[in-house]
């Protein structure tokens, strides 16, 4: 039993020790574009639509290391009329270890994303303020809650 402890990541007590680091954060890849600039810009003050998009997806880049990445799309609009699009990869490598299936699911379809997603919020924040435009702070999300919806829906998630 020993050398199958040892194998799986085991203590020693028969128990396998469970694993759960965010090893490396990056973003993966990242567009912004305005395509009325200037003209955009003499709309600021008319109400603005915008909407997002969100996804994330997930690979085996090592023993017990996955890539998991949240990509975020937002679309701003005026009167049908594009603002601003912005599109990012915010990506991390996390070692995870010690869980079964469904506990490893869970895992990279919720609390990997929602590791990312403040990362990601700031990344979104700053690039569209440098982009011309006021700030837009986007609120939490519960990805615990999303995951739980997506699987009562018999969908699995997008991870």
């Amino acid at each position: 039993m020993a050398d199958n402890e040892s194998q799986n990541g085991g203590n020693g007590s028969g128990v396998a020790t469970r694993r759960f680091a965010l090893d490396k954060l990056y973003i993966k890849d990242l567009s912004f574009e305005v395509p009325g600039a200037p003209e955009v810009f003499e709309n600021e003050q008319v109400d603005s639509r915008v909407s997002m998009n969100l996804k994330n997806s997930h690979r085996a880049v090592g023993d017990h290391a996955y890539e998991v990445v949240l990509h975020v799309s937002l679309h701003a609009t005026v009167d049908e009329r594009t603002m601003f699009m912005l599109e990012i990869d915010q990506a991390g490598i996390f070692v995870i270890g010690g869980y079964d299936e469904q506990e490893m699911r869970q895992l990279i379809s919720s609390q990997c994303p929602a590791t990312l997603f403040p990362y990601a919020r700031e990344a979104i924040s700053s690039t569209i303020g440098r982009g011309g435009f006021p700030a837009i702070l986007l609120q939490p999300i519960n990805f615990d809650a999303v995951y739980a919806q997506t699987e009562a829906g018999g969908e699995r998630p997008d991870a």
